[in-house]
């Protein structure tokens, strides 16, 4: 906890309790009954039953709509142990799970029962996300159990998401402590690629789709590979370095085609992978309007999440449902489409009903060869199915 920190208590109203005993971590405004003392935004809080019994110890803000997030079944101090402690297990998960990386999502959140932060490890500097006021007024606490963890030469807050807001947390990027240079030197599955640390996307590396794209190495060999929203080339060059016969590699972001550029002759395959600047839709009715030479084979369609927030679910899946038809259209018998989303306002179903409308209306009879997610570092908990937010299908027109 911090110092002279009081506790809240949060006691809900009648039957709100079983979600959060079943391991769901948030407490949402309208199942509060009242608050009783005061505190800043992330203040600590005991949540109770309607009964009096408690649910355990949570960080709590006033004006947000995940009005508690829960931090122990048990009531316990909130201090450096207990960080030292989380962090702990998640790396001793991530060890396991990728034995011998040393770049991986380190943290992933309510899944490894540290609401509201990400941390991804790039081998020797870490990079941070925080989306909770309980975390951000425990930065101190944070840094000083990763740096007895892994004694990391640099800390990088990449403190610029939108969720951010909701909280009333600022945007900012910036160096935490240490030194991170401006583009970090990671492997992943025997592939070398450079990640940028303060501009990139996301923390800088899409570590969730790396079992996907162990997954796809064996079908690349003599394909001709279309790759859509390409960034740091980390599909592209898997696919070249698979056999793939050649590669192309689109994305709206000069800085990203230049990444993977850079990122094909790190890895000796820039003779087979072409990086353009292009407009993916544009280029997909292209396509598939059969208006280009390159006839690809198998396509790599991986935008980015159309769904802020629940509110704009249908205009995103009805923009899904498009780029995969018109995906779908530029393949012939026997291609391949691999295909992602990336929020978790898109459940599973609604994800496969989106591929169902659109193989429908792009009249090409398709068999579903493969339905994944996101990677074992971005574990899913259970009791929170808002911690799967990827969906990965593997589709061949027939």
């Amino acid at each position: 906890m911090l110092e002279n920190e009081a506790v809240l208590a949060v006691r809900l109203k009648p039957g709100q309790e079983d979600r959060l005993r079943a391991g769901h971590l948030w407490v949402f405004s309208n199942e509060i009954a009242k608050v009783e003392g005061s505190g800043a935004p992330g203040a600590l809080a005991q949540v109770f039953t309607a009964g009096g019994e408690s649910l355990g110890i949570a960080f709590y803000h006033p004006n947000s709509l995940i009005a508690a997030r829960m931090l122990s079944a048990k009531v316990e101090a909130i201090d450096a142990a207990f960080f030292h402690k989380r962090l702990s297990a998640a790396l001793a998960y991530r060890q396991k799970v990728y034995p011998g990386e040393t770049s991986f999502r380190l943290a992933f959140g309510e899944s490894d029962g540290l609401p509201g932060l990400v941390a991804d490890r790039y081998g020797d500097c870490i990079v941070l996300q925080i989306f909770s006021a309980g975390m951000e007024a425990r930065l101190p606490m944070i840094e000083t159990a990763l740096k007895e963890l892994l004694d990391p030469r640099g800390i990088f807050l990449k403190n610029d998401h939108r969720q951010r807001g909701l909280e009333g947390l600022p945007g900012e990027c910036r160096l935490l402590s240490g030194v991170v240079p401006e583009r970090a030197a990671i492997s992943e599955g025997g592939l070398s690629f450079l990640a940028p640390m303060g501009e990139g996307q996301k923390t800088g590396y899409y570590f969730d789709q790396r079992d996907n794209r162990a997954f796809l190495r064996p079908l690349f060999s003599g394909r001709t590979v279309l790759d859509l929203y390409c960034y740091t080339g980390a599909f592209a060059v898997n696919a070249a370095k698979s056999g793939a016969k050649a590669v192309l590699a689109i994305d709206s972001s000069r800085p990203a085609v230049e990444l993977a550029r850079e990122n094909a002759r790190l890895n000796g395959v820039e003779g087979l992978i072409d990086c353009d600047e292009a407009d993916a839709e544009a280029v997909l009715e292209s396509f598939a309007a059969g208006r280009q030479p390159f006839r690809p084979d198998m396509i790599l369609l991986d935008p980015p999440s159309f769904v802020p927030s629940k509110k704009h679910l249908p205009k995103a899946l009805r923009s899904y449902s498009k780029l995969n038809s018109l995906a779908l259209k530029a393949l012939s018998a026997g291609g391949l489409l691999a295909t992602s989303t990336c929020s978790h306002h898109v459940g599973r179903e609604a994800f496969v009903d989106m591929l169902r409308f659109a193989q429908a209306k792009a009249r090409k009879p398709a068999r579903l060869v493969a339905l994944r997610g996101q990677a074992a570092d971005h574990p899913v908990l259970l009791a929170m199915p808002e911690t799967e937010y990827l969906h990965f299908a593997l589709l061949e027109v027939i």
